[in-house]
Parts: structure tokens; sequence; C-alpha cells
């Protein structure tokens, strides 16, 4: 009897026993699946920043089209000079303004004297020709002859430096009409005087100022 109840209390004692190691080991158990879901949701974090990474990384913007290249303006067209107005020229004061027939009369008779002195420049550069010529063929011309020549020569290339500044100055008259400024004293830039202009087409100096320069 005694040895059945000993028996029966040490099966009572492993029945306990093995009932605490299975309830002990049951928890266990069931951690372990929390475990691996820890894990995982590490393994998943990377993933999780790249993808923030991914959404916040600005977008560049799009850069602008080049502006069109600005159409080049067409060059403005140069106005032809004007001609002086025939009462835009200046005259003393006790002179009239200058009229249009006037002022014509004046540009003919200028031009009239360019074409005059033009073939005059053209003649004496013939006979000059001429002259040098016969110099070189003298070869048996006596002392008179010789000198004779060249005086002749000399007349000659003298009339023709005449008659080019002579034209000078009738082309310049026609710059000064052209430009306004004619009747104007180009040294003191007081008025040359209608009338002086009306007998010397030519003059740019008023006669105050023509008397100083010859007594020079």
């Amino acid at each position: 009897m005694v040895a059945t109840r000993v028996m029966a209390a040490a099966k009572s004692a492993v029945s306990s026993a093995r009932r605490a190691v299975s309830k002990a080991s049951a928890p266990a158990k069931q951690a372990a699946p929390a475990k691996k879901a820890a894990t995982a949701a590490k393994k998943a974090a990377p993933a999780k920043k790249a993808a923030t990474a991914n959404k916040a990384a600005p977008v560049a913007p799009a850069k602008k089209a080049a502006p069109a290249a600005k159409k080049v303006a067409p060059a403005k067209k140069v106005a032809p000079a004007k001609k002086a107005e025939p009462r835009s020229l200046v005259v003393l004061e006790d002179e009239t303004p200058w009229t249009a027939a006037e002022l014509k009369a004046i540009r003919a008779e200028i031009e009239a004297h360019i074409a005059e002195l033009q073939a005059e420049i053209d003649q004496a550069e013939s006979e000059i020709v001429d002259l040098m010529r016969d110099s070189g063929d003298g070869a048996g011309d006596d002392q008179a002859d010789a000198g004779a020549k060249t005086y002749e020569r000399e007349q000659e290339l003298a009339l023709a430096d005449n008659a080019r500044e002579v034209l000078r100055q009738n082309e310049h008259a026609l710059e000064r009409i052209a430009d306004g400024t004619y009747g104007v004293c180009e040294s003191c830039g007081k008025p040359v005087g209608k009338l002086r202009l009306q007998a010397f087409p030519r003059a740019t100096l008023c006669m105050p100022c023509k008397t100083k320069q010859e007594r020079r």
C-alpha cells in the first residue's frame, strides 16, 4: 500500500513537471514569429528609406529654350544731301536775300568757267609736251633758241598752274553753294556780300579781310 502510494505520487509529480515544462516552452515558441517579424522589418527599412529618398530627390527643372535671335533691323537709307535754299545764304544788312534765279545764274557762271579752265589746262599740257619734245631734239640750236624754248616752256607751266588754282577755287565755290556756306567769309565769319559774289563768284573773303590779306 505504501509502495503503491509512493509510485502514484511520483507519477503525479512527473506529470506536473511535464505540464510545467510544456507551459514554459510554449511562450518561447510563440515569441519566435515576433523575432522573425522584427528581422523582416529591419530588412524592409532600407527599402523604405530608398523609396523615401527617391521621392525626396528634386526633379531638375527643364532648361528654358534660348530666345530666338533678334531680327537685324534693316539699315536706314541715308537721305540725300539737301541743296541749300537761296534764302538761307547770308547777305549784308542792306542787301536783299538771294533768289533762286540769282543763285542759279551764279552756279551756271561758275560751271561755264570750270569748263573753260579745263580746256585751257588740257591745251597747256599738250603744248608743254610738244615743247619738251622740241627741247630734246634741238641739238643744233644756238643759245638764243634754247633760251627762247626754255622761257616758253616755263610760261606754259605757269599758265597751267594758274588755271589749276582758279579751277580749284571755282570747284570750292560750288561746294560752298551746296553745303549752304556760300557767302560766309572764311576768315572772320561775316557775310562776304551778295554784290561782291555776283561780281566775283569764287570770292571767299569779305572786303576788309581781303584788304588785310593784300597788305601782308
